[in-house]
């Protein structure tokens, strides 16, 4: 099959591409990185070649990044404008093609503070509008390069890589569900499958997650523990949820379960990153 994936040079949507082309399939890229021409904040004749060339569009791209990054930017015109446009270009181009597809929100669309949840709730509106699929994505980790966006536990390994202690944000109270990027990538494809794509309920909530409770502090000390360095809790507490918890819907386990616990998948993230700071 033929995927055309939506910010494929980001978090998530680079471990798509490697995983896709993995499997055989063939990937069109699209991501600001990679060409002015790819900037989903302007109108492009080249978006809609794309899709048209593509069996099936992944929708990744977003003006996101992890808890510090949110704190920071979520708030902004500019990152409210940014998410608007780029979700107002697709959705245009995936009416006019009526391609299928799956648009990638957040475990957070429901939380009405957040303006990150706000408008990843908005793209639910739109994708359901258009009969295509919602996915909530929880806390995907894995290798990452833009330093600015990363998320808690590749910040967590940078640390103990570069100032030898994994110096926290917040205390480590919070509570959160995480994924590791092979594993959503493989949820992602398995929901792209003709027959498995026909057959889900789109009034459904399709939350990705390995369905598994942990705190930011464990997840530091599974990272020192493995890395032999000392974990030093912040003094903060969690101002990205506010202390908030959904409890995931299980329906998504009838067609994908996870594979990687987060123990393993931390020593794989260590491992990779470990062997590309040599």
């Amino acid at each position: 099959m033929k995927y055309l994936v939506l910010g494929s040079a980001g978090q998530i949507g680079s471990h798509l591409n490697d995983y896709l082309l993995r499997q055989g399939d063939t990937v069109l890229g699209f991501d600001l990185v990679a060409s002015p021409a790819e900037d989903l904040r302007q109108s492009s004749p080249l978006l809609l070649d794309r899709m048209q060339e593509a069996d099936f569009v992944m929708f990744l791209a977003f003006d996101v990044g992890g808890a510090r990054y949110l704190k920071t930017y979520q708030h902004t015109f500019e990152f409210v404008s940014n998410n608007v446009k780029i979700m107002d270009h697709v959705f245009d181009a995936l009416k006019l093609t009526r391609k299928p597809f799956i648009f990638a929100s957040s475990q957070m669309s429901n939380m009405s503070y957040s303006s990150y949840g706000i408008l990843k709730a908005l793209g639910e509106y739109y994708t359901r509008s258009l009969s295509g699929l919602v996915v909530k994505f929880w806390n995907v980790y894995g290798v990452e390069t833009d330093l600015e966006k990363s998320h808690a536990i590749t910040d967590f390994i940078r640390k103990a890589q570069t100032v030898g202690r994994v110096e926290m944000l917040t205390d480590g109270r919070e509570q959160r569900q995480f994924l590791y990027a092979d594993d959503c990538c493989q949820a992602l494809r398995r929901l792209a499958e003709p027959a498995t794509y026909a057959a889900m309920s789109r009034d459904a909530s399709l939350h990705i997650t390995n369905f598994e409770w942990a705190t930011i502090l464990e997840a530091a000390q599974l990272v020192g523990e493995m890395m032999r360095v000392p974990v030093i809790p912040g003094q903060a507490t969690d101002t990205v949820q506010k202390g908030l918890r959904n409890e995931p819907d299980r329906y998504v386990l009838q067609y994908w379960q996870p594979e990687t616990s987060l123990r393993d998948g931390i020593a794989r993230v260590i491992k990779a990153m470990t062997a590309g700071a040599r």
